[in-house]
């Protein structure tokens, strides 16, 4: 959103096409693909082998070289950062060699590439382990916000059946989170399909997102009355099915005025109350017009140089609405450094593929590591020819940090 898949100037490098699977096991249970493959693809292929992705977001139109490129997470429990389940890369490197890259072989490149938003070259093949695509029931528990990590310890850490897990927690009070988890079942699905139509429009759901955020008491009649009526029904589904969504079901009917956008925080999980408590002051302090603050857990990736949850943490999802003029990006770039300045005090860390609103100071101090990761760009790309907003923002090949107020870009 910040534009971390291009530089101002520069060959945009389009792999869209490049997108075949290479190698494939039932039996051992793994997938090697090209970086230009989406999730769905690959959903749609193992399917019929009752396999599922291990980990990926929970949308399925995203490519894999991407997706590995931001070190994604979905709603897993038990699992975190997707480096956890790739078992090998291989990468281009600026001088045009061939590299195999995994935690036991040039770890160094393997832990650079994945979650390093292309910077030390191009992931051209990945293995992924899989899981089994077994059926999920999905359960609802209102929790207050104050109970939630010693609730989640309790009832969902330890469960063995527990696949997917989210927690909503409710603007503008900011008080109760609603617990969403899907656990192994065998009873029969109530919906047939195996994975989430193609082509749907989509047209309720983005009418109920512009309701919520543009109506007055929208934010208390989606918590009061909208939610409790999509929750009230059994549901029982594939893991595929719920690992398929349509990114499009998010988008914006327009966006000259205003969009839709995306941040999010990877607290410790002893510090969450805490960070949950700045959070709303920050949030309504600034009067921001939040739609929805997703809840995730993931375990520690203690590799990757940019590495979001360095110890096992919760994840802060912030999905809200802003004006796209200058005067109120300006305002976004406040409330988003002071947000950022709170996760940093908690022990925390912001996500990177979103607005680039953070000082160079900010960046690394939630990232301490990037000075090693820099370090070795400069070893194996010497004259930058990879690189994108992101990389423009905070990296010299000098090992100096470029100087910038807030490196902010209209990115809409």
């Amino acid at each position: 959103m910040g534009g971390q898949i291009a530089s101002e100037g520069a060959l945009f490098l389009d792999m869209r096409s490049f997108d075949k699977i290479l190698e494939f096991s039932k039996k051992k249970k793994f997938i090697r693909v090209q970086p230009g493959i989406t999730w769905r693809k690959i959903q749609e292929f193992i399917d019929p082998y009752d396999l599922s992705v291990m980990i990926m977001q929970s949308y399925s139109n995203f490519t894999v070289g991407g997706s590995l490129s931001v070190n994604v997470h979905g709603r897993y429990v038990g699992l975190g950062p997707i480096i956890l389940s790739v078992q090998s890369i291989k990468v281009v490197s600026a001088d045009g060699s061939l590299v195999e890259a995994s935690p036991y072989k040039n770890p160094q490149i393997f832990y650079g590439c994945i979650g390093g938003y292309g910077g030390l070259g191009v992931i051209v093949e990945a293995t992924l382990a899989l899981s089994e695509n077994a059926k999920v029931k999905r359960q609802v528990t209102m929790v207050d916000v104050k109970n939630y990590p010693k609730w989640f310890d309790t009832n969902i850490k330890e469960s063995l059946d527990a696949i997917f897990h989210n927690g909503d927690l409710y603007p503008p009070s900011y008080n109760k989170i609603r617990s969403v988890t899907w656990v192994k079942t065998d009873q029969p699905v109530t919906i047939k399909d195996r994975l989430v139509p193609l082509y749907k429009s989509y047209w309720l759901e983005r009418l109920l997102i512009f309701m919520v955020s543009e109506i007055p008491l929208g934010k208390i009649i989606r918590s009061r009355i909208i939610d409790p009526i999509l929750y009230a029904r059994e549901k029982v589904v594939f893991r595929n099915y719920e690992a398929s969504y349509d990114v499009k079901e998010l988008e914006p009917y327009f966006r000259e005025k205003s969009t839709y956008v995306l941040q999010e925080y990877f607290i410790p999980v002893r510090q969450f109350l805490d960070f949950a408590l700045k959070l709303r002051s920050i949030l309504r302090h600034h009067h921001v017009n939040v739609l929805n603050v997703s809840i995730r857990h993931a375990l520690a990736d203690t590799g990757s140089y940019l590495a979001w949850a360095p110890e096992e943490v919760f994840s802060f999802v912030l999905y809200y609405k802003q004006g796209v003029d200058n005067k109120e990006q300006k305002k976004v770039v406040q409330w988003t450094q002071e947000l950022i300045e709170a996760a940093i005090s908690v022990g925390g860390r912001y996500y990177l593929p979103y607005q680039i609103y953070a000082t160079p100071t900010q960046f690394h101090r939630a990232y301490p590591r990037a000075k090693k990761l820099f370090a070795l760009k400069r070893k194996l790309d010497p004259t930058k020819k990879f690189s994108n907003s992101l990389w423009d923002a905070y990296y010299s090949s000098k090992g100096i940090t470029p100087h910038s107020k807030h490196p902010s870009r209209k990115k809409f």
